[in-house]
């Protein structure tokens, strides 16, 4: 299966899992996951680390294949057996460390990998198009020729969400886009995560800041010792998002239990 070349209308279920587990050897790092993303959504996933956040995006990336459950896409079973299937199929990934060089400008950077060339570089073509989608994505780059070494972190984010786009996919996986970021930098691309979820793109969202969580999310899936612990909305109070990912919402509710427990049989 391939990318289709119909975009998903908004809300659209684009991509579900269901039991999705990744053993290695004999340590579990991700036990019977769901996940569903709509089309037009950003969808956090947050946890502690070792939550299997990494794992899990590995899995959606083609990097690990599952060992149980199952994943579908636009309503068909896959298999994401390689990264490359992954992107093929319209599933992009942003690491955390970007993959940019330096010493290349804005435009090389977009393209680098999949240059414009039916006989030669089409160095005009592949400015226009540079162009183009930065102004639609809004973005505040001072020129498409400017060295990516003279980039501040929060345009370099941007110059890399962008080539992710350029393939046009269905999902966007981020990771921790805000990390080591000014508050201006990192406004900057919340603002550009707004826009490509408004583009109709489904987003995945890793972070462990919670406001920038909350900021852009739709929804919040809490992932904690590799298992489901939770989906909640934007407005959930941040002290409730992180009883979820440190377990404390388990120990009240067993403490709740137990209570209750010891005054019924207080009352025999």
């Amino acid at each position: 299966m391939t990318q289709s070349n119909m975009s998903p209308t908004k809300g659209e279920l684009i991509l579900r899992l269901r039991g999705v587990g990744k053993q290695f050897g004999a340590v579990t790092a991700l036990e019977d996951i769901e996940l569903d993303v709509h089309a037009g959504e950003v969808v956090a996933l947050v946890g502690d680390n070792g939550a299997g956040k990494s794992t899990l995006v590995k899995v959606l990336a083609g990097v690990h294949q599952p060992t149980s459950g199952s994943i579908e896409y636009l309503g068909l079973p896959v298999s994401l057996d390689s990264p490359r299937r992954a992107l093929e199929m319209g599933i992009a990934t942003v690491f955390q460390d970007l993959a940019l060089c330096e010493n290349l400008d804005v435009v090389a950077n977009l393209f680098l990998g999949q240059e414009l060339s039916p006989w030669r570089l089409d160095e005009i073509q592949m400015e226009v198009r540079a162009w183009t989608l930065l102004q639609e994505l809004a973005a505040r780059i001072p020129s498409v020729r400017e060295p990516i070494a003279s980039l501040s972190g929060g345009q370099r984010q941007t110059v890399a969400i962008a080539r992710s786009l350029l393939l046009d996919p269905h999902i966007i996986m981020l990771d921790e886009p805000t990390a080591a970021l000014g508050v201006a930098q990192s406004a900057e691309v919340l603002n550009l995560i707004e826009r490509v979820r408004d583009r109709g793109h489904g987003v995945i969202l890793i972070s462990h800041n919670m406001e920038d969580v909350r900021a852009v999310a739709d929804r919040i899936v809490v992932l904690r010792l590799g298992r489901n612990n939770g989906v909640f909305t934007a407005e959930t109070s941040q002290q409730d998002l992180v009883a979820a990912i440190t377990g404390a919402s388990e120990n009240s509710v067993s403490r709740r239990a137990a209570r209750k427990l010891q005054d019924a049989e207080a009352a025999i």
